[in-house]
């Protein structure tokens, strides 16, 4: 399982949110650089860049905080936050994200969102799929959506989507870990049997299923191993992080015993 930590930036710093309110923003860092640099140091190689102040203007903002992380460090960086146009898309992978996150858009926007996963691939495309009570939430959580969480993710992984980041918004910030039973859930509901046909009949290959990221809650190290059990294909780890409930050395030690791929 992929070690992400995340960084939230909002006026150019290193913030964290609970909850996705904007009212509660506690400021940890105010060189996002500095936090990255850590992480790398520690043998992490992802990062999840999140542009706050993009999420709630609704188009991209701070690529300049992307561009000199992905310049100065060698993270794989997935962004989000704020991007709705294909020019959104162009300076995010021009400014050196390895990934993107597209949340409020593939929700709003269907034919945009599918677009962009023709055009840059499964691999390039991370649809965000945040709720609440499992129903998705849009434009930086302000607004809940009328669409149901799983539906939602079924009907993308029938469109090629891979990767899927899943927040469970009243757990997020809030260090009383993570939504398991929502985690599994969407595992087990977004299998799918690859099959081939045979002189005996049919023969079952293997199950393919989304590569879930799980996100938000997180505050113990010993929530770590449980996420990789079910299945998770990668956690993102912030305020966990930065209110020292789980070390950067805990984190490296995770990584040299089961690797971060």
């Amino acid at each position: 399982m992929r070690i992400i930590p995340a960084i939230d930036i909002i006026d150019g710093k290193c913030v964290r949110l609970s909850k996705g309110d904007y009212a509660t923003k506690k400021v940890y860092n105010e060189n996002p650089l500095e936090v990255a640099k850590q992480f790398e140091d520690h043998g992490i190689s992802y990062l999840h860049l999140v542009d706050l102040d993009g999420a709630k203007s609704k188009h991209i903002v701070n690529y300049g905080i992307l561009e000199t992380i992905a310049s100065k460090t060698d993270l794989k960086i997935d962004f989000g936050g704020g991007l709705k146009t294909d020019e959104d898309l162009r300076i995010a992978f021009e400014s050196g994200a390895s990934q993107i996150t597209g949340g409020s858009i593939a929700v709003k926007d269907e034919t945009t969102f599918t677009k962009w996963l023709a055009t840059y691939g499964s691999d390039k495309i991370i649809l965000g799929a945040d709720a609440k009570d499992e129903k998705v939430a849009v434009s930086g959580w302000t607004e809940e959506s009328d669409r149901s969480l799983i539906p939602f993710i079924q009907s993308y992984r029938s469109k090629g989507v891979e990767y899927v980041i899943c927040t469970d918004i009243s757990k997020d910030g809030m260090l009383k870990g993570p939504s398991f039973e929502l985690y599994q859930k969407i595992l087990d509901r977004t299998m799918r049997k690859e099959t081939r046909i045979t002189g005996s009949g049919v023969e079952d290959l293997e199950t393919m299923g989304i590569k879930l990221i799980a996100s938000g809650g997180i505050s113990e190290y010993e929530e770590l191993p449980k996420l990789a059990a079910i299945g998770c294909e990668g956690t993102i780890i912030g305020k966990a992080i930065y209110e020292n409930r789980i070390s950067l050395k805990q984190l490296e030690n995770y990584i040299l015993e089961y690797g971060n791929s």
